[in-house]
């Protein structure tokens, strides 16, 4: 479900998410890229490269994992990896082509610096199916502030890399990402101290961290013990997962 490289002479992990055709991040997925971070992340990583294999970078997580017998799973291992990234303390990038939607946009989001082609969309659509983000409700505020993560929680709309850029969800938009980052690592992260990048991006984030342990867990509660006994909840995913149209009672 990933494909992992890494070039000692580079000091960078480079995770691609592979899993035609829209690189879904279900309990598989998540678990194959927990595993590398531990396995690979060593002493001298000063960059962690997240990527789509394909056309997109990932339409998001498991639909079918978010039904109400199985939500609290599925939220345990998707908050799970942010908390092992947050641990790690190592500089992310995200490179975006085609479709970032959902947990893929949360995921980038998460990310150091994300880099994206012309053709990207960028979007929370969680809404549409009658629930909302955790995550995004976290990281969107830090990273792109209150208005741009009410827009696109609440409307569940898509955006291009060229409004993304200017809300501040994405850093930069290129057709050639790889020579984004790999000119990072050479110019700037290779000639840095990793252990000293690390204190960078734990100072940083200092604020963020304080809420995976404070606010995460709350957002968590109101998830499946308020908003996964609605009736709408279950409909909108249901709906989804059968390829139907919602009929949403508003409660």
């Amino acid at each position: 479900m990933i494909q992992t490289t890494q070039k000692s002479s580079d000091r960078v992990l480079h995770i691609l998410l592979d899993k035609p055709k829209a690189n879904i991040l279900d309990a598989g997925m998540i678990g194959e890229i927990v595993r590398a971070l531990d396995e690979m992340v060593s002493e001298e990583t000063c960059l962690i490269v997240f990527e789509g294999e394909g056309d997109h970078f990932s339409f998001g997580a498991s639909v079918d994992e978010h039904k109400a017998e199985e939500a609290a799973g599925m939220l345990e291992a998707f908050h799970g990896l942010f908390r092992k990234l947050a641990s790690l303390s190592v500089p992310t990038c995200a490179v975006v082509r085609g479709q970032c939607l959902g947990g893929g946009l949360e995921l980038a989001c998460w990310c150091t610096w994300v880099v994206a082609t012309s053709d990207a969309k960028l979007g929370q659509p969680e809404i549409q199916l009658a629930v909302f983000p955790p995550m995004a409700t976290i990281l969107l505020p830090w990273r792109a502030g209150g208005q741009a993560a009410l827009d696109l929680c609440v409307s569940g709309r898509s955006v291009g890399a060229g409004e993304a850029l200017s809300l501040g969800v994405i850093n930069a938009v290129t057709e050639d990402p790889t020579a984004w980052w790999e000119q990072l690592v050479e110019k700037k992260l290779a000639r840095t101290s990793s252990s000293s990048l690390r204190f960078a991006e734990r100072a940083v984030r200092l604020q963020l961290i304080k809420q995976l342990d404070d606010a995460l867990p709350e957002l968590e509660r109101i998830y499946l013990d308020q908003l996964m006994k609605t009736e709408d909840a279950n409909e909108g995913i249901q709906a989804f997962i059968e390829r139907r149209s919602p009929v949403f009672n508003h409660r």
